[in-house]
């Protein structure tokens, strides 16, 4: 440390001696200018520019401050010490030089040193490495005053200034010179440049040269093999290249572009297809680089490709897609192969998607729109791959794989889980080919089957009678006949049923519903309701020849249909037993067999224990639905037995059940036919003035009448007899017209003419609103309209009926207003409303069903889930309930656990659903169960869910759509962008639907923004 600070110490100790003598002479005025110039000047020729700095500096800042001194120093001295003053300042790189430099060229008019100002100051930019000042300032300087060593190194550094500016024109003449004198110390320096500016121009022999004569320099052999190589490969000598890189590489030592030359090695190699031996260097480059090419990437995955390592070669090429050039497209193509080659077939469809949207090679284009097709077809996107077939077909008509397309058109045709699109398809293209034909029964059949889940049954008896008019129907004859009884019955066209149902059984087959057990029980059902009992009692028979508790539901109740078989052909003692043997086990239907029980015992003249189970009845099952019927029945057998005292008390008890409000007006008119019987003919007519007020159109008011007409005459009183007719609107003189205009109508309904009865009723009407006759002329024009289609002056005159409620006409009415509101009308408000009266109106099990099912579909439609929970599960508890039934129950059910948040609970409901089934009610319930899923974050298993919703929904549309999208969301949560992107692409390019195509696209923007930040 000493030894340097002496060093310095000494060297400023003689700047100052010098400083010191010149400012001493100055100061004391003995000193002369010239002598100090002089000693300056010697000093800056003999290079000591550090010491010549201040003595000019002193000369010069002198002459400038002191006026008294300047008139002594000479002109010549003070112009000469401005100038070494300047030049030692750059020489020195004093920043304060710079400013004074540049004045000095602008101001003055001695070009040899405005020249060499320029010169010192080039230089001094130079050092800075301000090459664009630098060059500038060469220009201004010239060659012409500078001496041989000056000249020497200007030339390679204003040359090195352009190099740097990138001004390649200028640059290389300059180095040129230079590297024509092997003497020059820059010699090997300007054939480096001169050699890149060559290899720029690709001017690769002089390049070649100037790169080979500084090889072996130790400045240039860790950086010129690479472009020695890098010219061998660009002049087409791929050999040469790769043997002079691999002696390079394989010496060792340090190469600045080791990485370079290996990349170059890669490219080589794979240049000569040789990719085995370009894998390695490819693999070195890109694993060690940031940011490697799209083409380093590229060759790479291709080289991957063909050493089949398909799951390295998907990573590289899954990164090349995004644009529309042919090396995106090649890329997409070879992903989707290297897909196809891991089995994954779902990733190779997207990726075909992707190269089919690329038009930079229309072969590549064509194969991959058809791949894409036929792989959309084989993992269930029936709906995508029956446009991508059609538009290929379309765009394609001579296309290699034209055969191919058209029969793979035809087996999604046939596909079980795309009746509708098929049947949409074949409505447009016609079923002239034979192929067509072949499964066009198929098509047919499963579109029918999905319309009866759907309870369309008009539609789907239409189907099916299309089924058995096509050729090449033998798979789908038989189950046909099936779904034709079962829709006959439903009907209740019940010799149809007799007929579809005994074809069926000719030569049974088992599908699901459709088996030997439900087509008996339902040809027992259609002969039972013709009254043919002995044949029903046969097909009852043959599905429940034995009952125990494990029975099923259906063979249940074909016990107790055997039991009213026997009941209706007075076998009473058989069905006794048979009806017992139910309620001794509490079968489902031991409230009815309990109450046939009674009416047998009064059918064999045992009054007394007839009364009995009757009175027991009410006790054992209360809430049952005949709960009326038997206190209606226990008021008859005390009324025959003339107990009319007793008779009036289960009377009242029918009155006061809210179930059984369409039995009142019948318990009324008999509270007021025992009270006349006990001769109480005050207390009658006030119960049949209650009975007249409360139900003017009910058949029992008009029978009323009778007994009302009998009192007042019996008591001797016509006036009050005609008061009370005047006063309940009984106009005495229209009622034998009133009878005769309605006459009219009934011999023309039972003659079955239509029009002429619809003319009569509707004459009637008008003639009487509020007549004798109003609500049967208002069922029965209802009824005619009904049958004819016109559903708006049906369901109006079926209205009037029902808010005339209670009535004999009442209950069916309601039921068919039901229909209409909700299968033609879809107005599910209204049809709630009837299907609700009906519930509480039926006076049988199978309208009390039908209301069930009714009154949960509206409820459905419109959202009101927790209203339907408890109708859902006393439907889940009716017996003899359909499919569509446990469907609807079960999706309800499920909702409501959704939406209290029991998923697991929910889930399960869902799984009952389609468990049932295939119906639009299975395909949303598979997709709630994805959305719990993906709520859940269980990816794996929404996305499961949501292919089987894919899968096994072909015919709902909007299910798969909504399940497409819930895919893409799955992608995106597993940072799958690529798949994200085809998926909600897809939906966006093919969705009929627009708010779920914009729904999409919201996805697609967020997927999108995603992958662009995860890129960065």
């Amino acid at each position: 440390m000493k030894h340097h600070y002496f060093k310095v110490y000494g060297i400023a100790l003689a700047l100052s001696s010098i400083s010191g003598s010149v400012m001493a002479q100055a100061t004391s005025g003995i000193t002369d200018p010239n002598t100090d110039f002089k000693l300056a000047r010697d000093l800056y020729q003999k290079g000591q520019v550090s010491l010549a700095y201040p003595l000019f500096k002193t000369l010069y800042f002198n002459k400038s401050e002191n006026q008294q001194r300047q008139s002594v120093i000479p002109l010549a001295v003070q112009t000469e010490s401005q100038y070494y003053t300047i030049v030692c300042g750059l020489i020195l790189d004093d920043p304060t030089a710079e400013k004074d430099a540049i004045s000095f060229e602008v101001g003055n008019f001695d070009e040899v040193r405005t020249q060499m100002v320029s010169y010192f100051l080039a230089e001094y930019y130079f050092r800075k490495k301000d090459y664009q000042n630098a060059a500038t300032y060469y220009e201004k300087a010239g060659y012409d005053n500078l001496t041989n060593e000056q000249l020497s190194s200007v030339k390679f550094h204003q040359g090195y200034a352009y190099f740097m500016l990138k001004n390649f024109a200028k640059a290389k003449p300059l180095f040129n010179a230079i590297r024509q004198i092997p003497t020059d110390p820059n010699y090997n320096a300007a054939n480096y440049y001169y050699g890149f500016i060559a290899l720029d121009d690709k001017n690769y022999n002089e390049a070649l040269k100037s790169f080979q004569i500084v090889e072996k320099d130790p400045k240039y052999a860790a950086i010129v093999p690479y472009y020695i190589m890098e010219i061998y490969y660009f002049q087409g000598d791929t050999d040469k290249a790769i043997s002079y890189g691999q002696i390079v590489l394989n010496k060792g030592g340090q190469q600045f572009y080791a990485k370079d030359m290996q990349l170059l090695l890669g490219h080589a190699f794979f240049d000569r297809k040789d990719y085995n031996k370009a894998l390695p260097y490819l693999e070195q480059y890109v694993s060690s680089t940031a940011d490697a090419s799209r083409e380093d990437i590229y060759q790479l995955s291709y080289c991957y490709y063909q050493a089949k390592k398909y799951n390295e070669a998907i990573l590289g090429f899954k990164q090349l897609g995004g644009t529309q050039d042919s090396l995106s497209q090649n890329s997409m193509y070879l992903l989707a192969d290297s897909y196809l080659e891991t089995n994954q077939k779902a990733n190779a469809r997207n990726a075909f998607l992707f190269c089919s949207q690329n038009s930079s090679d229309l072969q590549e284009k064509e194969i991959s729109q058809f791949n894409y097709a036929k792989l959309s077809y084989e993992l269930g996107y029936q709906d995508i791959a029956l446009n991508e077939l059609k538009k290929f077909i379309a765009t394609y008509p001579n296309s290699n794989y034209k055969n191919e397309s058209n029969e793979l058109l035809v087996s999604l045709l046939a596909s079980t889980n795309n009746f509708k699109d098929a049947m949409s398809l074949l409505d447009k293209t016609g079923t002239n080919s034979d192929i067509v034909k072949r499964v066009y029964p198929r098509i047919l059949y499963g579109r029918a089957v999905e319309l009866v889940n759907d309870q369309r049954t008009f539609d789907a008896e239409t189907m099916f009678n299309n089924v058995l008019k096509s050729p090449y129907n033998t798979q789908e004859i038989q189950p046909t006949y099936f779904w034709k009884g079962e829709i006959d019955v439903r009907s209740g066209k019940y010799d149809e049923a007799v007929t579809d149902l005994n074809k069926y059984l000719a030569n049974p087959v088992t599908l699901g519903e459709v088996n030997i057990e439900n087509a008996q029980y339902n040809l027992g059902y259609a002969y039972l309701r013709n009254e043919q009992y002995a044949k029903a009692l046969a097909e009852f028979q043959k599905v429940a020849p034995k009952i125990n508790e494990s029975s099923s539901t259906v063979q249940k109740d074909a016990y107790v249909r055997q039991a009213d078989c026997y009941f209706m052909q007075k076998q009473f003692s058989k069905a006794s037993q048979m009806y017992h043997t139910v309620v001794d086990n509490n079968f489902p239907s031991a409230d009815y067999a309990y109450y046939q029980l009674a009416v047998i015992a009064g059918a064999q003249g045992r009054s007394a224990e007839k009364v009995k189970y009757l009175q027991s009845f009410d006790k054992k099952y209360g809430k049952s639905s005949l709960a009326g019927e038997a206190n209606m029945e226990m008021a008859y057998a005390l009324m025959a037995q003339e107990n009319f005292e007793q008779a009036i008390t289960p009377l009242n008890a029918v009155i006061a059940n809210p179930a059984a409000t369409s039995l009142r007006p019948k318990a009324y008119l008999n509270v007021g036919v025992c009270q006349y019987n006990l001769s109480n003919n005050d207390a009658a007519i006030t119960t049949f003035q209650k009975l007249i007020s409360t139900y003017p159109n009910a058949q029992e008011s008009s029978d009323a009448l009778d007994y009302v007409k009998s009192i007042y005459m019996g008591k001797g009183q016509p006036d009050a007899y005609i008061a009370f007719m005047h006063k309940n609107g009984k106009d005495l003189s229209n009622n034998e017209a009133d009878s005769l205009n309605y006459s009219t109508a009934l011999a023309a309904l039972g003659e079955q003419q239509w029009d002429k009865a619809s003319s009569a009723l509707q004459n009637y009407i008008r003639q009487y609103p509020n007549g004798y006759r109003s609500i049967d002329a208002h069922y029965q024009l209802a009824t005619i309209q009904n049958r004819n289609k016109d559903y708006s002056n049906a369901l109006s005159n079926f209205d009037y009926v029902a808010q005339k409620a209670p009535n004999k006409y009442a209950e069916a009415s309601v039921l068919e207003a039901g229909r209409i509101a909700y299968f033609q009308n879809k107005d599910y408000n209204k049809a709630e409303k009837y299907y609700t009266q009906l519930k509480s109106i039926a006076s049988n099990a199978d309208n009390r069903l039908e209301s069930m099912r009714g009154l949960i579909r509206c409820q459905y439609k419109l959202e009101q889930w927790s209203d339907a929970l408890t109708n859902a599960k006393d439907l889940l508890n009716q017996s003899g309930i359909a499919t569509d039934d446990k469907q609807m129950a079960n999706i309800v059910i499920a909702k409501n656990a959704q939406l209290n948040g029991d998923e697991s609970g929910a889930i399960d409901a869902y799984k009952k659903v389609y468990a049932s089934g295939k119906s639009e009610y299975a395909a949303e319930a598979r997709y709630r169960v994805a959305e719990i899923y993906l709520s859940e974050e269980k990816l794996k298993d929404a996305e499961k869910s949501a292919f089987e919703v894919i899968n096994k929904a072909g015919s709902y549309d909007y299910w798969i759509t909504k399940s497409y999208i819930l895919l893409g969301e799955v992608y995106y949560r597993e940072k799958d962008y690529f798949n994200a992107e085809a998926t909600l692409k897809s939906v966006i390019d093919n969705a009929s639907d627009e708010t779920l195509k914009s729904e999409a696209q919201k996805k697609l923007n967020a997927v999108n923004a995603a992958s662009k930040n995860a890129k960065k």
